[in-house]
């Protein structure tokens, strides 16, 4: 039987989810995560870098909130919406699709099989979404947000979580968030919740069987 996570580990994940999740999900412009790019708009990279959960290697952590603190300063500036936009939005080819299942189904498709099976074991288990959105379930956004909720209200099931759904994919979607943009936010954001997630895994000791990738 594993070993139950500790307090201490269970609120650092519910920390990562509940800050990164918005800035995968949340439009700069249209959305409700101002508050969020204004709080680390003002962040002090280093004291925050080493509170970090998971990130083990200080300057990685401290060169990600800088370069996000730098990019968060402007993120009601057209560049920086835009870029949101072209990312993970459209109208135009998206050059990483927030979605899982893009990349883990056969034919590259939103609303795949791998959605399919998440969305049935978030219900299976009653566990509702985490916002009203109509996207689906594995939304990099969203399960971050499930991540968060898990941590705190359901944590038997967070190893489940993640090794079945989450951490599947996580790595080679933020693999190709880094080379898809050259904007400092994005592309740190990309490092950061990439280590943070790895981190966790080689803390807890996780066990992920990857599968193929078809994107």
């Amino acid at each position: 039987m594993t070993d139950p996570l500790s307090e201490e580990v269970l609120t650092g994940l519910e920390f990562v989810g509940v800050t990164l999740a918005p800035f995968f999900m949340e439009d700069p412009k249209l959305g409700n995560a101002s508050a969020m790019f204004e709080a680390i708009s003002v962040i002090d990279p280093e004291v925050a870098a080493q509170d970090w959960p998971f990130v083990v290697d200080f300057d990685t952590a401290f060169d990600c909130l800088t370069s996000m603190k730098r990019g968060a300063s402007e993120y009601d500036k057209e560049d920086f919406i835009w870029e949101y936009r072209r990312l993970f939005v459209g109208p135009a080819a998206r050059p990483v699709p927030p979605w899982g299942s893009v990349y883990m189904d056969r034919d590259c498709v939103v609303f795949g099989i791998t959605e399919i099976e998440l969305e049935r074991w978030l219900r299976k288990n009653d566990i509702k979404r985490q916002t009203n959105d109509k996207v689906p379930e594995d939304h990099i956004g969203l399960m971050f947000a499930q991540m968060a909720y898990i941590a705190r209200y359901r944590p038997e099931l967070l190893r489940e979580y993640l090794e079945q759904h989450l951490l599947t994919w996580s790595h080679h979607f933020f693999n190709q968030l880094q080379r898809a943009t050259d904007h400092p936010f994005y592309q740190k954001l990309a490092v950061l919740a990439d280590a943070s997630l790895e981190g966790f895994k080689e803390q807890t000791g996780l066990s992920i069987e990857y599968p193929r990738y078809y994107r």
